[in-house]
């Protein structure tokens, strides 16, 4: 799925030199805060990047949460959009009878397929969303940003598993996403580990595996859950039988 370009809207000379320098200082703190996160970062800093002085920063941000939050937000509307309408598509294409792999795969592949293939741009917003994850404050984020379309794998999910708990789904969704932010976050541990036979920034490699692994975990946890509620159920005839 390719990522579609707004549409161009006429500007002034001022306003299109305006909204350059907003991109560029926005492309900038995004390499460094991928990088370097939050707290590693000054707006002296993206300003050294951006070649301009940093008194030309104030002008644009004089905050580098509201800097942060506003490169954050960016990418996050179209990541968000485009697995909201995979989502969307994967359902109607289900006849309402969705599959575990199906919604995943709806919901993963779409985003890895972004990251891997958006360029330089869209693998450093892996790493700052992997950041952004596992950040005090990163929670508000995720929860502004995403929420909606997690709810809607959710969903999904509850459909084609109608035996397994709430609970065991959500357990199962934050599992999915701590994968898919380790995959953002290409540590080069894998890399490492592996001896170099699994690159941790191969987004094909990671998408080709993950949903299908996913599925086969919380389809496990469901039919355990079942089967152990099958007997404990049993249980009370068991010892009234032996009374």
């Amino acid at each position: 799925m390719p990522v579609s370009a707004p549409p161009k809207v006429k500007r002034s000379k001022k306003a299109e030199q305006r909204a350059e320098m907003m991109e560029q200082i926005l492309d900038a703190a995004e390499h460094l805060f991928s990088n370097h996160g939050l707290y590693g970062v000054t707006l002296k800093d993206v300003a050294q990047r951006v070649g301009v002085h940093h008194t030309l920063m104030n002008y644009y941000f004089t905050d580098k949460k509201k800097l942060f939050d506003t490169v954050f937000a960016r990418r996050a509307s179209v990541t968000s959009k485009r697995r909201m309408d995979a989502l969307d598509a994967y359902e109607k294409a289900s006849g309402g009878k969705p599959t575990v792999e199906g919604a995943l795969r709806a919901f993963l592949d779409t985003d890895l397929e972004l990251y891997g293939n958006g360029g330089e741009g869209w693998r450093n917003y892996g790493k700052l969303s992997a950041q952004a994850a596992n950040m005090p404050d990163g929670a508000a984020l995720m929860d502004e940003h995403f929420d909606a379309v997690v709810l809607k794998l959710v969903g999904l999910l509850k459909r084609a598993l109608p035996e397994c708990t709430e609970e065991d789904i959500f357990w199962g969704y934050h599992f999915v996403s701590g994968g898919l932010m380790l995959t953002l976050a290409r540590s080069g541990r894998l890399d490492r580990l592996s001896g170099g036979l699994c690159q941790s920034d191969d987004f094909d490699a990671a998408k080709d595996r993950m949903a299908s692994f996913m599925a086969g975990g919380f389809i496990e946890l469901c039919q355990r859950r079942v089967e152990e509620r099958k007997q404990a159920a049993k249980a009370p005839a068991k010892r009234a039988k032996k009374s």
